[in-house]
């Protein structure tokens, strides 16, 4: 694996901010942005994805960027789960669903790539050598 010099760099971080984009078009029609609850709650969900890994790359150790990394993870889950909220309220159609869906996961299979690499390599970070 190449080395990262800034978190922009990193593909998940990079597809999380494409998500977020998305998940702020759609939620300001179709009825969604009334529904201030859903609405907030998936923004920041959204948003803590590509939050997260960018803190954890900056904390300059394996072993907290992994944490971080769990924490997006479980973030790009709760975007999921808030989705099918969002399509059984009818605030998406089922096509944005599959797309959002389909990014959110590759943005957790990604995240999940490099939480392996991290705890395959020898190189721990800055704060352990």
């Amino acid at each position: 694996m190449a080395t990262i010099k800034r978190f922009e760099d990193i593909e998940s971080w990079q597809l999380a901010r494409r998500l977020t984009k998305e998940i702020y078009t759609v939620s300001k029609r179709n009825g969604f942005e009334k529904d201030f609850g859903l609405q907030n709650q998936i923004r920041r969900a959204s948003v803590s994805i590509l939050s997260n890994i960018a803190e954890g790359f900056e904390r300059n150790g394996n072993k907290e960027f992994l944490q971080f990394l769990s924490v997006a993870k479980g973030s790009a889950g709760e975007v999921r789960a808030q989705l099918y909220v969002a399509l059984d309220q009818e605030y998406i159609d089922q096509q944005t669903f599959d797309s959002l869906v389909a990014l959110t996961e590759n943005i957790s299979k990604k995240i999940n790539g490099l939480m392996f690499y991290l705890r395959q390599t020898a190189q721990k970070g800055s704060k352990y050598k």
